[in-house]
């Protein structure tokens, strides 16, 4: 059995009495900062195999410093895209059910925003409005005899200007106009214009399932479907402005923000008006039997 004097760490004489006895022997040193030193007769080599190039570049990326490609490049517009099915669910659900008092951008975005979500969810509504408003025509003329059924290609393109028109042009004015003030009043940055496209993209989701139930042929349920989507979308836009906004004067504040409930009003109400209008059937007139039978009398003579 070991003594504990045994279990003790030893110095090694002999190794020292080697290195006494030739000090031209080749030494290998590890020491903490991982460099290793090479002794020999014709002099000293030092082979420095510390990863601090490789520790820097980890640290870059935990902090969100790698530089980023130009604008001209793929790789640059595909960072936009650079999200994954659970994250766009979240920010539908968020735009959906959205909490008073929590910023979209703030809470749901976190300050990511993305073009994935918008742009599929903008391509969606093009062809759920343009579908439904064919189908919607389609039953509410079902009964005329004189009704017969031609596709109405031209709703896609008509669909697609307006809602890609109001996805990128209303956010541009929006976040001209906001940069603008916050210069003049000096007030804090508010959002960037990728984060007002993202905001204006999810809000415009609730349309999709609306423009479906759209079809059925009760114009009442038409316009209580309308103000809802309108109150569900109009609140994120809100609520999403509101705070950067709020500290300019009233009359602008207010303003801003009647502007863009407006404009989104004028969007469901447009997109309703035109791809779901309400069948109007003009009655054939019918000739009496005594008319009918006079008119080929007066025609025979």
């Amino acid at each position: 059995m070991a003594s504990p004097d045994d279990l003790k760490f030893q110095e090694f004489e002999e190794a020292t009495d080697l290195l006494l006895a030739d000090p031209g022997a080749s030494t290998l040193s590890m020491s903490g900062s991982s460099s290793m030193a090479l002794a020999g007769a014709t002099g000293d080599i030092k082979l420095d195999m510390s990863d601090d190039e490789g520790q820097e570049e980890s640290s870059e990326l935990l902090r969100g410093e790698k530089q980023t490609s130009g604008f001209w490049t793929f790789e640059y517009y595909q960072s936009f895209f650079n999200v994954d099915t659970m994250q766009v669910l979240d920010r539908v659900k968020g735009s959906v059910m959205h909490l008073p008092g929590r910023n979209f951008i703030k809470h749901t975005l976190q300050s990511s925003p993305d073009l994935y979500g918008p742009f599929w969810i903008c391509v969606t509504l093009v062809f759920s409005l343009a579908i439904s408003g064919n189908l919607s025509t389609f039953l509410n003329s079902l009964g005329s005899p004189h009704y017969h059924y031609r596709p109405q290609f031209h709703r896609v393109t008509i669909a697609a200007v307006v809602i890609f028109l109001y996805a990128w042009l209303v956010p541009l004015g929006v976040w001209g106009f906001l940069t603008w003030r916050q210069r003049e009043e000096r007030q804090q940055s508010g959002y960037s214009f990728l984060e007002t496209v993202c905001v204006y993209g999810y809000s415009l989701f609730i349309y999709i399932p609306t423009s479906v139930l759209w079809i059925l042929p009760f114009e009442w349920l038409r316009w209580l479907l309308i103000l809802v989507a309108m109150v569900i979308s109009g609140s994120v836009l809100v609520l999403t402005f509101w705070p950067v906004v709020r500290d300019d004067t009233k009359v602008t504040a207010f303003a801003t923000v009647a502007t863009i409930v407006v404009l989104h009003a004028l969007l469901s109400i447009g997109c309703k008006m035109y791809f779901f209008q309400t069948a109007t059937h003009t009655p054939v007139p019918t000739l009496a039997p005594n008319h009918t039978a006079a008119v080929l009398t007066n025609k025979t003579h």
